[in-house]
């Protein structure tokens, strides 16, 4: 069994999402950007940062599910893109919560690149269900 909690959704093991501390205040995980995972110019595709973030937060959320839950879904993500990542660099992104409710959890993720400056933010809704 792995250690690593990107790797029990298939998809994040496919992007290679390696998750460096995980609380239910806070997930931080690390993704190289391959050329699989860009677009034109050899930058990282938006799709790749939002499904980076997307990870992270569903593992904070089921982090923090009440007892009983069956697990999360995300069911809104919103994206501002502010820097291109180039391929070959390591993105580093922190996910934290905005709101933990019994329903419905908020998050925030941060995703920075290798120069310490941001690339993009992320806030997503999970649905508890």
């Amino acid at each position: 069994m792995s250690d690593n909690l990107a790797d029990f959704m298939p998809f994040s093991k496919l992007m290679g999402v390696q998750v460096t501390e995980a609380t239910k205040e806070r997930v931080v995980g690390t993704l190289t950007v391959g050329p699989e995972l860009c677009t034109s110019n050899n930058i990282m595709h938006g799709g790749a940062m939002m499904a980076f973030a997307d990870t992270l937060g569903a593992i904070a959320a089921s982090l923090n599910l009440p007892e009983g839950a069956n697990g999360t879904t995300t069911i809104e993500s919103k994206t501002n893109f502010l820097r291109a990542a180039p391929e070959g660099s390591t993105i580093t992104a922190e996910t934290t919560p905005v709101n933990v409710g019994r329903r419905l959890s908020v998050w925030q993720t941060k995703l920075f690149r290798e120069d310490g400056k941001p690339a993009a933010i992320i806030t997503q809704s999970q649905l508890v269900l």
